[in-house]
């Protein structure tokens, strides 16, 4: 009885096969609008990742700089952010307006920080194998610094200067370091608890 209602009023049931299939549609359309809105909100060309509007000046110093740059993402500076200490650095204070450069090279994570004006302020990478760090500032760790151990060692260079930013640990007690490739601390923070 119930199918021959169903059959006998093919209205009926093609009104509610056709407002499932509405529904349906409606549930598949925005599901997609909600995976769109999801996606990264920068676009990618040429190995390059731009999240922000980057002057084509910026852009063009740092291909020159970094010819072989890889994998390379453009942001605002964040201090949140920053892998290294700043302020150990002693280089230019910037601000949200200026801009950072993440890449690959050499099988190395780069980091790059030019200001609004496409000055470049420096560049810093994370030293994976300390024992490739210049024999002076091997000498000098060993010689002030026994019973620590090596955290982190980032590579900071910056127009004239290079040095290494030098996390050390021994116990409670923690060690940053800005060397240069002499081994001469230029400034050193030294927590003890």
């Amino acid at each position: 009885m119930f199918w021959q209602y169903v059959w006998g009023n093919k209205s009926i049931f093609f009104q509610f096969k056709s407002g499932v299939m509405k529904l349906k549609i409606l549930m598949l359309a925005t599901s997609m609008a909600v995976l769109a809105s999801c996606g990264p909100s920068y676009r990618v060309t040429d190995q390059t990742t731009v999240g922000i509007d980057v002057p084509a000046s910026i852009q063009k110093s740092f291909i020159t700089q970094y010819p072989n740059a890889t994998m390379v993402v453009w942001t605002n500076y964040d201090a949140t952010l920053v892998p290294i200490d700043w302020d150990l650095t002693g280089w230019p204070t910037i601000d949200q307006g200026d801009y950072e450069v993440s890449y690959s090279m050499n099988n190395d994570k780069y980091y790059t920080w030019y200001d609004s004006d496409g000055n470049w302020i420096g560049t810093a990478y994370v030293v994976n194998d300390y024992k490739s760090l210049p024999a002076a500032i091997s000498t000098m760790l060993n010689d002030k610094y026994a019973g620590y151990s090596i955290v982190t060692v980032n590579k900071e260079m910056q127009k004239d200067r290079m040095s290494y930013e030098i996390q050390l640990k021994n116990g409670d007690s923690k060690a940053k370091l800005l060397v240069d490739e002499n081994g001469n601390i230029i400034k050193q923070k030294t927590v003890t608890k």
